[in-house]
């Protein structure tokens, strides 16, 4: 009979739903245009440090949010393919999950770096814009606004998609398990730390990533 494990520490959950209000946001006041952009901007800089401390947390987070312990080596992606994945790798992101997760992450980080280095010549100007090559402003400003906004909406919706098919057809409730931080697992499949002291050091790495956050802000 499964267990009931911790498979999402509590920081990761505060990220993934923190994350996914600000991409939501973020593709909102993009499209209002006029006084939202402010808001715009604002939420650059949240996604900012949110990736930044989801980057850290990957080494020293819970057991599943770990890189190490989800990363969709070949093998372990041919394995799930053919139903043959071990218990071990499926409890938290399973392989096809896990290149998700991480190409999403990987768009969000070059969506951000765009953003900041961005110059529309009438309005605004990105802070990285006056520390970078004027060929990369010229490709920055393109992207930001063509491919890589239309890959974030793209890649969260097959996100979303991922959700509703597993949830339908192995009625597996990700979301569920994401909002609780619990979900079942097999007796030998090691639960997420999330203690006080775990959350103490998600909280120290989210103020630093803040900080590094603010100080991009600055170099503008």
């Amino acid at each position: 009979m499964p267990h009931t494990k911790r498979i999402w520490d509590l920081p990761t959950r505060l990220f993934h739903w923190t994350l996914a209000a600000s991409v939501i946001a973020l593709v909102a006041t993009a499209k209002v245009g006029g006084a939202a952009m402010d808001w715009h901007f604002r939420l650059g800089y949240l996604v900012l440090a949110l990736l930044l401390f989801r980057l850290v947390w990957g080494f020293v987070g819970g057991h599943w949010s770990r890189f190490v312990n989800f990363l969709p080596l070949p093998h372990r992606t041919l394995a799930y393919l053919r139903g043959r994945a071990e218990v071990h790798e499926v409890a938290g992101h399973t392989p096809l999950g896990a290149w998700s997760v991480l190409a999403l992450l990987l768009v969000l980080a070059v969506q951000v770096v765009s953003g900041l280095s961005t110059d529309d010549a009438i309005s605004f100007t990105g802070p990285l814009a006056p520390h970078v090559p004027s060929g990369f402003v010229d490709w920055a400003s393109g992207w930001h606004k063509g491919t890589g906004q239309w890959l974030v909406i793209g890649l969260v919706v097959l996100h979303v998609a991922a959700v509703l098919v597993y949830l339908l057809t192995k009625g597996r409730n990700l979301t569920r398990t994401m909002l609780t931080g619990d979900g079942p697992a097999d007796a030998s499949v090691p639960a997420s730390r999330d203690s006080a002291g775990t959350r103490l050091l998600a909280l120290v790495l989210a103020l630093a990533a803040g900080a590094a956050a603010y100080g991009v802000y600055r170099l503008g």
